[in-house]
Formats: structure tokens, sequence, C-alpha cells
């Protein structure tokens, strides 16, 4: 057992965070309360109080074994990167110092010509800048007998374009924090002075032994099974979910855990999900940019200790077909500085001005920018997971529950509001006690939920960052809080409340065909969505193209998250990143057709020509023998011609160079023809004997510990 398991987790928390209350105890006050005054009001960072800073920040992280730091940011690869820079400085004697100035805290210089740029910068411009966001703390990360501390950073490029994910993030939290409190002052509130938006991010992943990982080429270089018979048992017995946790997975968490709670990470939640070999943890919610932050740490240090256990953890959407994928649930929400969930509906919500007043922002802005919401969480393998018997379809639409629905009902009908009382819940058991009802229940098939004070984002992949979905929520969102404020700001004091009564009641009219309560995932709501004008953007491709819209380039820069040329920029690298991955899969499912599972079927085929002939030789008709001979030989042919129809796709989309064509080429033509050569070796897998098979089963991956 490690020295950081014997410590109380009072001690062990946020052990390897420079924090507040390090901060407190390292910094001059006079420094400390600069600094305050930067991320709390956005006050210029003066570069004499960085450097005390930065000392401070140096001499504690080589307290903790740090030899280096690195400015870490979130490129459009989807993944972090990080470039590590020593302390040392040398000395005229030929000795060395440990420095680290303001001016290195502040601002990085990566190399920036290897990042996805979709246009904005030429190859040869090669100069890129990481700037500090001082709002998500500095920390210190150990890998291997390596301690780096690590500062959260911004990627622009030379010119000032965004390059990353988490500038835009940024900037709409700027842009909602603006609009809100507008309409905060315009609601007569005069005590809070800021607006956050917040962050709880519940994470879904699988562990497979690293032994089946290492057989298997299409975990190691996709993350999912492109191949795969199902298992006799599977997820039908409901038996996984939330079941005693096996040992050795036990032994996984609390070690992932003692590692995330360094980090500051409060990791609150863990338990099995629905398919075998699939588990969830849940943090306590943030501020939205440190609990993306939060999550990216989240997701590497879920696969760095699942390795040292002898696991590989898999993230992606769909790692095993017919059974559940994961998904990564975004928990969204908006408070004040003095601690108002602005999403509380509170005892009597029908009374609750505000709470109306941003209740019906979010259901406007989710409806009016629907097609923005699904395109945020738009990947070739989250295209695997939506519309799956697990995860809700792609089409938008909002859960509000029998209380609030019954508001929505008296607002549109511009009746008197009143509110269903919520009872206790009688258990009929004298020993139990009575449970308050909550004001709505959980919709799991619904895509965008309300769920007691906040609204949850059931669409994103496991895999993908949360900052794309935080970055458009926040900017539609503000975008519709602007509107309202702008209205507010000219209503009499006299009409007010009628006015702003008036309004909710012609939202609630013009987005009534966003709320529904019901099931998502059954056939006739798709039907009742197509005649509701709701819109159904089944795959990426389709979705990307929304990003072309006016009004979807409009809301973005009238927000100033984004401009027309960054926006164009990440729809390209959207489309190259569609098409690289189906390529990596194709070209991973040929790698294996052909190698492993071709030579395997026809090995087996001799064998059973061979057992013909014996049986035949002995004057006994072979007829089993003969016919599973046939079948498999038909099978084999099956296989061939669809490993040569498979090989015409991918060279035939591989030359297209226009981006959107390209992703259009892999949809319909290398998606199908993966799909045909999968089934004829799935067909196979079910009659070779299993001595012969190459690869480990489903069986072997999802059952054995």
């Amino acid at each position: 057992m490690s020295k950081d398991a014997k410590k109380p987790l009072s001690e062990m928390f946020g052990s390897y965070v420079f924090n507040d209350a390090v901060m407190r105890e390292r910094l001059p006050k006079t420094v400390y309360k600069a600094f305050k005054k930067t991320v709390e009001l956005g006050e210029p960072l003066d570069v004499q109080v960085a450097d005390v800073i930065a000392s401070a920040m140096k001499d504690w992280a080589v307290e903790l074994g740090a030899t280096h730091y690195c400015h870490w940011f979130q490129p459009m690869t989807g993944a972090t990167a990080e470039k590590h820079d020593s302390f040392i400085s040398p000395t005229p004697e030929g000795r060395i110092i440990m420095e680290f100035s303001g001016k290195e805290l502040i601002q990085g210089e990566p190399d920036a010509s290897s990042f996805p740029s979709g246009g904005l910068r030429a190859t040869f411009e090669a100069r890129g800048y990481t700037a500090w966001d001082c709002t998500s703390p500095v920390f210190c990360k150990k890998d291997g007998d390596n301690v780096t501390m690590f500062i959260p950073c911004a990627f622009i490029s030379y010119t000032g374009q965004v390059l990353d994910k988490k500038t835009p993030l940024l900037r709409s939290m700027e842009a909602v924090d603006k609009q809100a409190t507008r309409v905060l002052k315009a609601l007569g509130n005069s005590t809070s002075s800021r607006v956050n938006s917040t962050l709880g991010a519940e994470q879904e992943y699988f562990l497979v032994d690293k032994e089946f990982v290492d057989k298997r080429l299409d975990l190691l270089v996709a993350g999912r099974t492109l191949f795969g018979e199902s298992p006799s048992k599977g997820q039908e017995l409901d038996d996984h979910y939330f079941g005693q946790i096996e040992s050795r997975v036990a032994s996984f968490m609390a070690c992932l855990n003692r590692e995330l709670w360094k980090l500051g990470i409060t990791a609150k939640t863990q338990h099995n999900e629905v398919s075998p070999a699939q588990y969830e943890i849940a943090p306590v919610f943030a501020s939205v940019n440190v609990a993306v932050d939060h999550n990216q740490l989240t997701m590497e240090t879920l696969k760095r200790v699942a390795r040292e256990h002898g696991f590989v953890c898999l993230l992606h959407e769909k790692p095993f077909a017919g059974l559940n994928g994961s998904g990564k649930h975004n928990n969204w929400s908006l408070s004040t500085d003095d601690g108002i969930n602005l999403l509380n509906p509170g005892d009597t919500p029908h009374e609750n001005m505000q709470f109306l007043v941003f209740l019906f922002a979010v259901i406007r802005a989710v409806d009016k920018y629907a097609d923005l919401l699904r395109t945020s969480v738009a990947s070739a393998s989250n295209d695997h997971r939506l519309g799956a018997n697990e995860a809700p379809p792609a089409i938008i639409s909002i859960f509000l529950g029998e209380q609030l629905t019954e508001i929505y009902e008296q607002i549109k009908s511009g009746g008197p509001g009143s509110s269903k009382e919520m009872g206790q819940l009688k258990l009929g058991v004298s020993t139990l006690p009575q449970l308050p009802q909550d004001c709505t229940d959980r919709n799991r098939t619904s895509p965008f939920a309300f769920t007691g004070n906040r609204f949850e984002f059931r669409m994103p992949g496991s895999l993908m960052s949360l900052s794309g979905p935080n970055f458009v929520l926040n900017t539609i969102v503000a975008d519709v809080l602007e509107e309202m404020a702008e209205k507010f700001e000219k209503f009499s004091a006299d009409s007010f409340n009628a006015e702003v009564q008036k309004m909710l009641h012609e939202f609630a009219v013009e987005h009534e065909k966003v709320v529904f309560n019901g099931d998502n995932y059954t056939d006739q709501w798709e039907e009742e969505a197509e005649k509701r004008g709701l819109p159904n953007l089944k795959n990426t491709v389709d979705a990307l193209a929304s990003l072309d819209d006016e009004k979807n380039i409009s809301v973005f820069e009238r927000q100033k998250v984004l401009n027309s040329s960054e926006l164009s920029a990440r729809q390209e690298i959207l489309y190259e990143q569609y098409a690289s991955l189906l390529n990596i899969e194709a070209l991973a499912a040929l790698n294996m057709a052909k190698r492993e599972i071709l030579p395997a079927a026809v090995k087996y085929s001799s064998q059973v020509a061979a057992s013909v002939n014996t049986v035949s030789s002995a004057g006994i008709e072979p007829t089993s023998q003969r016919k599973l001979l046939v079948e498999l030989n038909d099978t084999i042919s099956e296989l061939s011609n669809a490993i040569s129809q498979l090989e015409t796709a991918c060279s035939e989309a591989k030359d297209i160079e226009e981006p959107a064509e390209s992703a259009k080429c892999y949809r319909d033509k290398v998606i199908p023809g993966m799909t045909a050569l999968r089934e004829a070796a799935d067909k196979i897998e079910g009659m070779v004997d299993a001595d012969i098979w190459p690869l480990p089963t489903y069986a072997d991956m999802l059952f054995k510990r």
C-alpha cells in the first residue's frame, strides 16, 4: 500500500493542487487579493504579481518532487496536449538553479503546426501560443517516476484565432454571465454580481483484461470491437446494474479515487452500469471549465490506473455491439456568486418568476438551436450509440416532468398559475421513513431532461470532451437571455410582471413542440417528432452541415464565442476527424479479416473437408459434415467478397480531397462495407472450432476477470 493510501482523505484531497488554501498560505496578502480580482472580476494580472505567484508555484511543485512544468491545453484533437520544460536554469559556475517566471507561467509557445487548424493557418506557420487559464487550478501529476506541474491553458494561433476547445468555452462563460446578470438586475436582484455555469459530468466506461486487448487489433487501434459474435449471456438479466463490485474492480476503483482526490477532483459516486464490464464514476458539481478539465483528467487517470491493475479502460461509445454503450451525462445549471441556483424551482415554482424566466430561456434556446446541440455531440463513434436502446435518439426534446409540465400548460393557456403539491412517499413499513417526492421523475430516454435543479444533457459520448456541448449550451442560452434582457429593460415598472408573463406565454406557445415527457426510444416518437417539425440528424455528416446555417453562424458571432472563419474551421476539422476515424477502423477490419479471420476459416474448412473424406472412405455418407462444409465455404466467399468491396470503398473515399464529400463517402460506402464484412466474419465465428478461432470472444472479454 502506498503512503498516500494511508493518509486521511482530508489530508489527501487536493494535495497535488495549487488551490485557494495553498495560495492563502504561500502568497503575500496583496498578491493573493490581486490574483482573486483577476479570477473573480476579470482584471488584468500585473507581471510583477505573476512573478510572485510563479515563484510560489515553483517552490510548491518542487516540494512535491516536480522537476518540470507544462502548459496543458485541449487542441481540436479531442485529447489534451502537454509540452514539458524543466525548472532548471544554468549558472556561470556550471551549476543550476530552479527558476520559474511570471512570463513563463502566463504564456507558452508550443509548435502549432501539427495540430488541427481547419485551414486557419498554413502548415509552415508553426507558432502558437498557450495562455494560462487562471480560473482553473494549477496541479501536479505523477506519471511513473516523473512529477510535472500542469498549467491549464487556452491555445491560440499566432494571429489570435482559436485552435482549441477551451477558449470558446471561456468566452461562452463570459457571455452567459453577462446576459444572465442583466436579466437578474431587471428582475430586481441587487445582490448577485456574477452568474456561473456549472457542470457535473457522469463518466461511463468499460474495463477489459489487458491480455485480451493485446490480442485484438481493433481494440488496440480503434477502441471498439470491429468483429464479435454476441455472447450466450449479455445484459438480459439486468444483474450487473448496481450489482456487487468485484474485488479486482473495487481495488482499481479505490486506487482511481485516491489519484483523483489528490488532483482535487471530487469523485463521489461509483457503481456497476447496465452492461457486463461497464462502470460509472461521477463527481460533485463544479464551475464548467474546471469540471471539463477534471473530466479530461478523469479519462486520463482511468486509462493509467486501469493499466496498473491489468485492465484496459475502453471509453469508446460502443465497444461491444449488441450491448449498452457508454455516455457522458452533462448535468448543467446556472448559479450566482451568492449561492443562488437559478434553475432551482423552490417549493412554489409557479410563483418563482426568476426560476420561470431562466427555465423558459433554456427551453427557447434548446428549441431554436436544436441542430447545434445535436452537432455538439456528433462523432463517428457516438453515431453507434445515439438512437440505440440505451441512448436518446438524435432528436432533441425536453423532459420537464409532471409538475413543471402542468405549470407550462397553465402559462401556455394564459390561466392563473398553481403548482401541484409533491407529497410524501409512504413505503408501508413502519420502520422505514416517509420520503419526500421530487418535483420531477427521471426520464432516462430523454436527451435533455430537467432533473430537479438542473438540466441533464444525455447525448454526449463517453469519449468526447465536454467543452463542445457546454460552450454551445452556454452560447445559445446567453443569446436568449440577451433577447429577454433587452425587452425587460424597456418594460415599465407598472406593467413589468404582466409583460414578463405575456412573454413567457408566447414562448410556451411557440416552443410547445420541443417538450416531450414520454418514451423517446419508440418508433412512434420518431414519427411524432417529424410531425412536430423537430430535426432528426441521424448521423454526424448530416449534423455537421448545420454549421453552415446563417442563424448558427450569427449566434456565435453575436455572443463573441466564435467568428465565422473559426466556426468553418471547426466544421472542416470535424469532417476530417470523422473520415480519419472510419479509415482507421476500416483498415484495421481489413487487416484482421485477411490475416486472422480468413486464414482461421480456411484452416477449419480444410479440417472439415478432411473429415468428409475420412468418413466417406469408411463407406458412410457424411451428410452433416458436407452441410457444414458447404455453409462454411459459402460464408468464406461472402467474407472474401466483402473484403474486396471494402478495399474498393476505402480507396474511393481516400482519394476525395474535399472534407465534406470525403465524409459522405465514408458514411455511404465504407460503413456499409464494414457492416457486410462484420456480418460474414461473425457468422464464421459461430461455425469455427474454438481452438482455431484467433480472437478473444465477447464472453472472454466481458466475463473473465
